[in-house]
């Protein structure tokens, strides 16, 4: 079948054409009726007239309503004051699809509807350009990951949803049936990246859904969420921290670049990080803080209320890495500095307030797995083929994880990060 129909991006001033889409708005002047369609790409403004459009034409047009699906055939025609350049004289259309009223919401914003309203209305929600805005960002950052990944001969990986242990400690786990067994929805692809690099892929990336069952109602968190891993054999924190500084730079570069009309949108704009983002250790960032009247006790992690006020110290827009996190506040699998344990050869990238990564070299040696295990007070037993990985010849190794959610939110300007998942899962919402 051939797909006639033209998205508004596609028109131009003399072209005859098929276009279809949503009634966005209607403006019935008596003789002059301007309705605005919209599609994916934007607005397109009809314009039919008494004694230059059919009459049964100018009849059906008087009783559309908004969010009625409608294909319209017609003469596009040069019109500066129309939202694309043109306006299209139409000679025919088809109703696709009426719709009920009232609406759930208000499309054109005229009204606004709080942020429960909207999701809970969501299909209607992504109609919003702002919303859409939102989602074509998104799918850049995904599409600037991978480029940059596979053009360093990364392996995309899809690592499993469903594993028997925690993956990284703790009780933040959903458990569910499987078969005669208990499982958990993964809160974390980290072992499994792990035995692809020691498997012998080497340099792994992937995108990946986890869950966590923590009951937090913040705005910076959700139960299920969406993580951007790479693993690097060979490579330690420095190396992958390399690596990091290319992906975050090619991702702020290309949405500035590729995406001004979404940023326009969304009235948000932002710095380009350096090339090389700013690298601080824990222990400057515990100096800073105590100094700046945000009290931090050396070993803790760092508060909310700590990360935006070492943000406003260091530089508050442009990303920076804090490095050299204590052991005992990292996962069991980070490697500790060889010349100093209660070290580990961890780090996070914080950005406007928000850890949006977190990365470290891994522990590869099976005898030193056990002993982080047991210190953490998890039974080695429970990780026995996770630990059985790093028997056969395990060469060193390190990897980051982006949280995607939390980026597009910080380069999108939203609020509240469940804006930047499409449809989100957390404390209270399992629909739609």
């Amino acid at each position: 079948m051939t797909f006639i129909k033209k998205y508004s991006s596609e028109v131009k001033a003399g072209d005859t054409v098929k276009v279809g889409g949503w009634v966005h708005d209607k403006r019935d002047l008596g003789n002059l009726i301007f309705l605005l369609l919209r599609d994916k790409d934007g607005i397109i403004q009809i314009t039919a007239k008494t004694g230059e459009t059919d009459e049964e034409l100018i009849k059906t047009i008087k009783k559309l309503v908004k969010e009625t699906v409608i294909l319209v055939d017609g003469v596009a025609v040069e019109n500066n004051r129309a939202p694309k350049g043109f306006e299209l004289k139409p000679t025919k259309l088809e109703i696709v699809s009426e719709t009920e009223t009232p609406l759930p919401l208000e499309i054109t914003n005229k009204v606004q509807s709080d942020i429960d309203t909207r999701l809970d209305n969501r299909f209607i929600d992504l109609r919003r350009a702002e919303v859409q805005a939102i989602f074509k960002i998104q799918s850049r950052i995904m599409k600037v990951f991978r480029d940059t990944l596979y053009n360093k001969e990364f392996t995309e990986i899809v690592p499993p949803s469903i594993i028997a242990s925690t993956s990284e400690g703790g009780a933040e786990l959903f458990p569910i049936p499987y078969y005669d067994k208990e499982a958990f929805l993964a809160q974390s692809p980290q072992l499994y990246k792990q035995m692809a690099v020691v498997g012998g892929l080497e340099k792994v990336c992937m995108i990946t859904p986890v869950w966590r069952a923590e009951v937090s109602h913040t705005t910076k968190h959700l139960s299920e969420s969406r993580q951007m891993d790479i693993e690097m054999a060979f490579a330690d924190d420095n190396d992958v921290l390399e690596i990091l500084d290319e992906v975050i730079l090619n991702i702020f570069s290309d949405i500035k670049e590729n995406c001004k009309e979404e940023l326009k949108t969304l009235g948000h704009d932002f710095e380009l990080p350096k090339k090389k983002m700013k690298r601080i250790t824990y222990d400057e960032t515990v100096e800073l803080l105590n100094k700046n009247c945000e009290k931090m006790t050396w070993g803790d992690d760092i508060s909310s209320a700590g990360e935006k006020k070492i943000c406003e110290i260091v530089g508050w827009e442009q990303p920076f890495i804090i490095t050299g996190w204590p052991t005992a506040v990292r996962a069991f699998y980070t490697m500790p500095d060889t010349k100093n344990p209660k070290i580990s050869k961890s780090f996070d990238l914080i950005y406007k307030g928000v850890e949006l990564l977190s990365g470290a070299q891994r522990i590869h040696k099976p005898e030193v797995l056990i002993d982080a295990l047991n210190k953490k007070g998890l039974n080695p037993e429970n990780f026995k083929d996770y630990i059985k990985t790093f028997r056969y010849g395990a060469p060193y190794h390190a990897g980051w994880s982006i949280g995607l959610e939390r980026l597009t939110m910080m380069l999108t300007g939203v609020s509240n990060v469940r804006e930047a998942c499409l449809f989100p899962r957390d404390t209270k919402r399992i629909t739609p």
